[in-house]
């Protein structure tokens, strides 16, 4: 029997928040394209969600649907993997030995978590103290946190980008607020963030506002410091930390261990001839950071966690990059200029307690940026109340139909 086969004016790789927000706006503007999703999931996660989840703010049900429920109608869902390339050929093959040829390919098949990267983690991962709410475990971290009896709680930070750099901070402040609430259990516990990195967060207006919360609550930084094993049967984290006379090993006893774990583009896209020729290793899809058109193949978009634009790796990100990748790809196939330009918005609401968020706006320049018209560079409650309750809404109900963002944003708010 021959394997099967299909041809599509556009195909997606990945059905995450890029590749359906992207085949939504598609549809939006133009009914008639023939668009291809292939994506193998069977569930489609809210995954900003596994922050709220591990600080007890959000019902299980709130996180998770049918990926057929959120799929565009109209759009060939291919349920399965891919396997390999061949832009010469504009055709792909996926893990039944499907074959799919295109006419234009976007690439948004988000990004890979590397536990093997970390010696131990997989073993002990979802038991023994160890979490971790990229792995979507956040109810896990949620039991833990809850049941804490005492003593050391440790957050880490790798060397690699991850999605929001913020989220590994996230669950550490609320589970140093459930602690304190807890008579007995914050005075008898000691929370440290390890991480990577030399500052709390990469654009420094942001990064002042969290050394100020570490402070306040006497949190631990360790600066320099990435996790590489984990000995369960001990409780014991390994790391390297840089320091003036090189690498030394420094070994910490942990209680509670939720580990943002390194991460790079899925393997299939590292070995494949749309990755970066000299990135930083993690096999990203090379883009024009402005246009996200593809720097050796004309008829290939990225976006999404496994491109390699240089700005952070969240929700916010994509559903700025979307409409770029959608106007630009229109353009193309009218063979015109490609003027939509990305400037790297994103965004991460750091959730410093149970009534505040550091709602850090950003583009690439490291310039914080406002959509609401104020500050945002403190704690604030109104953007409490936007993180768990405007933009879940926000993601489910325009997001992912492809509807605009910011005038939902401004009705719901009341100013429209």
């Amino acid at each position: 029997m021959d394997n099967q086969s299909y041809s599509h004016q556009i195909v997606i790789v990945g059905g995450g928040s890029g590749g359906i927000t992207t085949a939504a706006q598609f549809l939006l503007k133009d009914k008639t394209l023939d668009i291809a999703i292939i994506e193998p999931s069977q569930k489609h996660y809210y995954q900003p969600g596994w922050t709220l989840a591990s600080g007890g703010l959000i019902e299980p049900e709130k996180i998770v649907r049918d990926k057929k429920d959120v799929m565009p109608k109209g759009v060939h869902w291919i349920k399965d993997y891919v396997t390999t390339f061949n832009p010469n050929e504009n055709s792909l093959t996926t893990k039944q030995g499907t074959t799919v040829k295109y006419q234009y390919l976007i690439l948004s098949p988000g990004g890979q978590l590397n536990l093997n990267l970390i010696k131990g983690l997989k073993e002990t991962l979802g038991k023994n103290g160890v979490t971790s709410n990229y792995a979507g475990l956040g109810f896990y971290s949620w039991e833990l946190i809850k049941n804490f009896k005492g003593g050391t709680a440790i957050f880490t930070y790798p060397a690699t980008a991850i999605k929001c750099g913020g989220a590994a901070q996230k669950v550490m402040y609320m589970a140093d607020a459930t602690f304190k609430s807890k008579s007995g259990v914050g005075v008898n516990s000691k929370v440290m963030f390890c991480t990577a990195g030399t500052r709390m967060f990469g654009v420094k207006e942001y990064s002042d506002v969290l050394n100020e919360v570490v402070e306040r609550q006497g949190i631990e930084t360790k600066y320099q410091h990435n996790l590489k094993e984990i000995k369960a049967d001990t409780k014991e984290a390994i790391f390297d930390v840089t320091t003036e006379n090189g690498i030394e090993e420094v070994t910490i006893k942990y209680d509670i261990l939720h580990v943002a774990p390194p991460m790079s583009a899925p393997d299939f896209i590292k070995e494949s001839p749309f990755a970066e020729k000299n990135g930083d290793g993690g096999g990203w899809v090379e883009v024009d950071k402005y246009t996200l058109q593809h720097k050796r193949y004309s008829n290939v978009f990225g976006l999404g966690d496994a491109s390699s634009l240089p700005t952070s790796k969240t929700a916010a990100a994509v559903r700025g990059q979307v409409p770029v990748v959608v106007e630009n790809l229109l353009a193309l196939m009218k063979s015109q200029p490609l003027t939509a330009n990305y400037d790297g918005y994103t965004c991460c609401p750091i959730i410093t307690s149970y009534h505040s968020v550091v709602l850090a706006e950003f583009d690439y320049e490291g310039k914080p940026i406002s959509s609401f018209f104020i500050n945002l560079a403190k704690e604030r409650y109104s953007m409490f109340l936007v993180k768990r309750y405007l933009l879940p809404w926000l993601y489910w109900n325009r997001m992912l139909k492809g509807k605009p963002f910011e005038t939902a944003i401004f009705k719901k708010l009341g100013l429209l």
